[in-house]
């Protein structure tokens, strides 16, 4: 994590920053700081916060409008 904001979340990837907005991401909007810090990459360009149950792909925070959250 690189910081966070009133928005949303900063991540660091391999030698990318990556924004994630609490409108794509809620999961993060009320979550306690410490556990949205406590993120881990099990494998290349999958991403894990096990204190919130939230695993993302890489591809999933570039490109949140293709993963929506709600089925149309």
């Amino acid at each position: 994590m690189t910081n966070i904001t009133s928005n949303g979340v900063w991540v660091l990837a391999g030698d990318r920053e990556l924004f994630m907005s609490f409108e794509d991401f809620p999961w993060f909007t009320d979550a306690p700081v410490a556990k949205i810090l406590k993120v881990e990459e099990p494998t290349p360009g999958h991403l894990r916060w096990p204190d919130l149950d939230v695993d993302l792909g890489i591809e999933t925070i570039e490109n949140p409008q293709r993963f929506p959250l709600k089925s149309r």
